[in-house]
């Protein structure tokens, strides 16, 4: 096929050189320069020491490397998905777009390692690996993602105690305040073994994790900015819930498909069930 010519006629996997090399620019102006921004506004305000590693682990309860997991895993479909766009043969868009999350990823950790104030992480290495393993698996396996990893959040009254960590605006609240995100493992049922018939296609079942009562990173501080702050007891949460894969439901609209495409990472909002050390909760709706 002639470069540049419509996708419309392009055969399976028949590569387009001008989309080709507008999506390798655009990874590499966008990987390199988001890396280069990040390392100005941030790193450069604090010393610098020799390459280092830091235990992390008992961090945030596990929330923040399954905020790892989930971002390696949608760099690399988004990575994936530009390649294929780009007629780029399926196990080389798997292997190339599918281990981008990792790479960029394991820059950022490299820019810790070399932070004094901070380290590079094994825990959140093994994070970045797991998202990319769970996208790039299920890839070369079923030729589709039928393990979604998804994300919701609402609003909790932890963020005022601790409004530089947690979050002062809404959208802050939302994607700093890990008391109240929740992470998801969202199943399709349609695409699972013997499942075909019995379920519509885009009706999922979701396995989550959250944690509550974290004011602080480690341990929560008895006093912030000289005012003292309630005692919390830090607890995991975990839930079940059916779920809607937005991918997958059938419409004509191109506009339509890719919005929901871009949101479909987020946990539609259901009703659930939640256990942790309070017991079984049922939720009529949770975000």
């Amino acid at each position: 096929m002639m470069a540049g010519s419509g996708i419309k006629n392009q055969p399976p996997d028949s590569l387009n050189i001008k989309r080709a090399k507008g999506v390798i620019a655009g990874q590499t102006i966008l990987g390199a320069g988001s890396l280069a921004i990040l390392y100005g506004t941030w790193y450069l305000d604090y010393p610098q020491s020799g390459f280092h590693f830091i235990n992390d682990n008992n961090e945030w309860r596990g929330m923040d490397k399954a905020g790892h997991s989930m971002t390696s895993y949608y760099i690399g479909k988004v990575g994936y998905e530009s390649l294929k766009w780009a007629g780029v043969k399926e196990k080389k868009a798997v292997w190339y777009g599918g281990l981008l999350g990792l790479a960029y990823l394991g820059t950022v950790e490299v820019f810790d390692g070399f932070s004094k104030e901070w380290g590079a992480s094994p825990g959140d290495l093994a994070a970045n690996s797991l998202g990319t393993v769970l996208f790039v698996g299920q890839q070369l396996a079923w030729k589709e993602q039928r393990i979604l990893l998804k994300w919701s959040a609402h609003l909790t009254g932890f963020a005022k105690y601790h409004p530089s960590q947690l979050g002062v605006s809404f959208p802050e609240r939302l994607l700093k305040d890990y008391n109240g995100q929740t992470y998801w493992l969202s199943a399709n049922l349609y695409s699972l073994a013997g499942m075909q018939g019995r379920f519509p296609k885009w009706l999922n079942l979701a396995f989550g994790y959250g944690a509550e009562g974290m004011t602080g990173g480690r341990a929560n501080p008895i006093e912030i900015n000289n005012m003292l702050v309630p005692s919390f007891e830090r607890f995991s949460q975990f839930y079940l819930a059916p779920d809607i894969d937005l991918t997958r439901i059938p419409t004509r609209s191109k506009n339509l498909k890719l919005l929901l495409n871009a949101i479909g990472f987020i946990k539609f909002p259901m009703p659930a069930i939640e256990l942790s050390k309070n017991g079984l909760k049922f939720h009529y709706l949770y975000f």
